[in-house]
């Protein structure tokens, strides 16, 4: 073909691609993000003499007239019945005071756990439809499992962010998978790639409120105050909250906000200053079955719940008060004054954040939604709780006689503590069983308020509409007059698959049919489905508080409730209208293979195993670590459980000698860490706060270039032991036997080269105890 024919087909081309952005484009701008580039409007000359040039090039997107500020906070493992603004005995004045001059819902809904809610929250999208069917930490091959937000479900964040929102996150981002959480990445599914301008928080389902690990946006935070200072976690995520607030306000007061705060409270461990656990003490000494009449009345009494709603009767698989000893109710009673100075702790920090905004003038054009619960209170702690939680997760139980020893420093950085089962059962009030059972309500209603002064005038009052944690997105989308986007960064979008809730803000909206007619739940295989006033729920026979093990689906009994006369699935009504339980069994295996829920898998310590994931270092059996590297996360860190490997640190050990950490992986529940005190060599190995082994030269290390070694040798297995031995210069200096090792899981804690930076691994030493020689390199080979 000629050149004159190319150029008459780029002639051509051009001018098709102009007409389109000149015209097609704009038609359809709204419904594209990013939107595309505006057009330059001014005039070019050969000098800026002969041009004009065009200042709305450099104008920021702006956010559609009267768009409200938005506060999205996300508590975490509070049941419904747990706080004083739906009934609770735990008070909660700041959701009191925002319920009071907002609106109470009694019929909200989550997933029955962390991150699938958190996904579906961000999203408008069920959490299977989001790769996020369980935790990121069990995250698999299927689709519904991945742990990974796909391209195609853009988040409010992403959304709001394009449209004109400055918008940041607070707290726990449990939305990547933990081989993706190490300092390479990859970072699309960290805040910051969801759509959030700033991010302070931790990665992953929990952390210590003590010694937490951190980032700032990518860049891990090293800790500068510490619990003796008066350090908690939730106090720091308020002050940075309310730090980015002003930013704003200041810089650009016209610009609408989106703060999302999720502070990871209050999740296990239980860990709130002492002054609040102080204030309730004894007030929990009658026990959980007390507790749960006391609530249920007081409910009844503030309208939260129908005056013939029943109260359901606590399931056989969990133990009476009374079946315990008053030595043992005392430790007991701790547990839960414990959590309940973490949840009013958590809620002053709270009013800390509402009170900036108000302080700037802003509280009345700011929408707050505050949803107390990402799921029910937690019944991972066992039937008599736990000072090591970690231990629990890990398929293991502690006794009462360990749980004494704990109970003067219950809450302490000395423990990583969670309450029994049936305190979870008296937070979930009026309803059946607790967090991941989403067969009833009990693991997926949530006590929510909305308040939003400058709109919702029908103040103080209850809306009973069944809603659900993937309508939030939508509400947002609709009070800020944004418009869902069909395509993001050129990726046809999945349409959002909540309603909003917006139409309930009105006066008079109590009246209102209600917008979302089916849903699904599905978590571990417990299972239901949700259709216009009717619900199946089966429960699946494996308990939260058993972490390993399956059961066969097909010994699963499905039960049948009608909504509208039986507000707390009390009566089941299958045997009288099995066509209706048929149909609606029949609803549940459509709606499942629509949103990716198949296949069901109950399993949970087993699929918390690291090595089940492929990350950066999965496959590879040597690693050489450089000084200065922290907050390496475990699913990321090399895995040296259930094999022999070795350490080798090159060091240089000045004259006046050395000590610090050369490399800890874990921390107070369970780890290891080689490092040097006194000059001498140790080795330590915590297994979950129960056993300890200390390997320990008996002489100074030499100064000058040193190599310092540990040999473990594996007696085979999962969880067994073996034989430590340490090296110094090719000499061996110590040996003793380490009689079990953890087998899946130290913690939350991460790997740190050079210093020891969030709760100890020894209790010899005090972090960050960093080192004061040189480490060259660290070099780990995994036999």
């Amino acid at each position: 073909m000629t050149p004159s024919f190319w150029k008459r087909l780029l002639s051509i081309t051009v001018t098709v691609t102009l007409i389109f952005q000149s015209t097609v484009l704009p038609a359809i701008a709204e419904e594209l993000l990013p939107q595309p580039d505006p057009q330059f409007n001014g005039k070019i000359g050969i000098t800026y003499k002969q041009s004009e040039l065009d200042p709305s090039l450099l104008k920021p997107i702006e956010a559609p007239k009267d768009a409200p500020n938005i506060l999205l906070v996300l508590i975490d493992d509070a049941g419904f019945g747990s706080a004083s603004t739906f009934g609770g005995s735990i008070a909660t004045p700041v959701f009191d005071k925002l319920a009071d001059n907002g609106l109470r819902y009694n019929r909200f809904h989550t997933t029955a756990l962390c991150s699938p809610t958190r996904a579906a929250l961000l999203t408008g999208r069920n959490h299977h439809s989001v790769g996020s069917g369980t935790i990121q930490e069990l995250a698999n091959g299927y689709p519904g499992y991945t742990g990974l937000i796909p391209e195609s479900t853009a988040t409010v964040g992403q959304i709001l962010q394009k449209s004109g929102y400055s918008t940041a996150w607070f707290g726990k981002n449990h939305n990547v998978p933990d081989n993706q959480t190490s300092q390479v990445g990859p970072y699309q599914r960290w805040p910051n790639g969801l759509g959030f301008d700033y991010f302070y928080g931790f990665i992953g389902g929990e952390t210590d409120q003590w010694y937490p690990t951190l980032f700032e946006n990518q860049n891990p935070v090293e800790q500068s105050s510490f619990p003796e200072d008066g350090y908690n976690l939730t106090h720091d995520l308020a002050d940075k909250a309310i730090s980015w607030i002003r930013y704003n306000q200041s810089i650009a007061p016209d610009r609408p906000f989106f703060a999302y705060f999720a502070p990871g409270a209050v999740h296990a461990p239980h860990q709130p200053p002492q002054e609040y656990i102080d204030k309730y003490k004894g007030k929990f000494d009658h026990g959980w079955d007390k507790e749960r009449e006391i609530i249920f009345e007081r409910q009844k009494k503030l309208g939260v719940i129908p005056a013939d709603a029943k109260l359901t009767p606590r399931p056989e698989a969990m133990p009476a008060w009374d079946s315990f000893s008053p030595e043992d109710q005392k430790i007991l009673a701790r547990q839960m004054e414990t959590y309940a100075g973490f949840l009013e702790y958590t809620d002053y920090e709270i009013g800390r954040v509402v009170d900036a905004i108000d302080e700037l003038g802003d509280l009345d054009n700011t929408l707050i939604i505050y949803i107390n619960g990402d799921n029910g209170s937690s019944a991972e702690g066992s039937l008599i709780g736990t000072c090591n939680e970690v231990l629990n997760l890990s398929g293991y139980n502690l006794t009462m006689d360990d749980n004494r020893r704990c109970y003067e420093y219950w809450g302490s950085p000395e423990t990583s503590p969670h309450f029994a089962v049936s305190w979870a059962w008296a937070m979930d009030t009026p309803f059946r069983w607790t967090k991941q059972v989403a067969s009833y309500f009990g693991g997926t209603r949530n006590a929510t308020v909305i308040s939003w002064p400058a709109k919702i005038k029908d103040t103080g009052k209850v809306r009973d509409q069944f809603h659900h944690v993937i309508d939030i997105a939508p509400t947002l989308l609709e009070v800020a007059d944004i418009t869902e986007p069909r395509f993001y960064n050129g990726i046809p979008q999945k349409p959002i698959e909540g309603v909003s809730m917006a139409y309930t803000f009105d006066k008079g909206a109590d009246k209102a049919e209600e917008q979302r007619k089916t849903q699904y739940f599905e978590m571990f295989g417990h299972r239901a489905i949700y259709d216009q006033g009717w619900m199946a729920s089966a429960f699946h026979n494996r308990y939260p508080w058993v972490t390993s093990g399956s059961v066969p689906f097909k010994e699963d009994k499905w039960e049948l409730f009608n909504l509208e006369e039986d507000f707390t699935q009390s009566t089941d009504l299958s045997e009288e209208n099995p066509e209706k339980l048929q149909e609606l069994r029949q609803l549940f295996f459509l709606e499942g293979d629509k949103y990716n829920v198949f296949p069901l898998d109950d399993r949970f310590a087993e699929r918390l195993d690291v090595s089940l994931r492929p990350s950066f270092t999965s496959g590879r059996n040597h690693f050489d670590l450089y000084p200065g590297m922290a907050h390496i996360p475990e699913g990321t860190a090399p895995n040296t459980k259930n094999a022999s490997h070795t350490i080798i640190a090159d060091l240089v050990i000045p004259e006046d000698g050395a000590e610090g950490t050369i490399l800890a992986m874990g921390g107070t529940t369970g780890g290891y860490s080689l490092y040097v005190q006194e000059g001498k060599l140790h080795y330590h190995y915590n297994w979950f706060d129960l056993e300890r082994t200390d390997i320990a030269s008996n002489t100074p290390l030499p100064t000058g270039k040193v190599k310092v070694r540990f040999d473990f040798d594996y007696d085979g297995g999962v969880g067994k032991g073996g034989t430590g031995t340490l090296y110094v210069n090719n000499r061996k200096v110590a040996q003793n036997s380490i009689n079990k090792t953890v087998p899946s899981r130290f913690g939350v804690d991460t790997m740190d080269v050079g210093a020891d930076f969030q709760a100890p691994v020894s209790d010899k030493y005090q972090p960050p105890f960093k080192f004061t020689g040189e480490i060259e390199k660290v070099a780990i080979d995994i036999k």
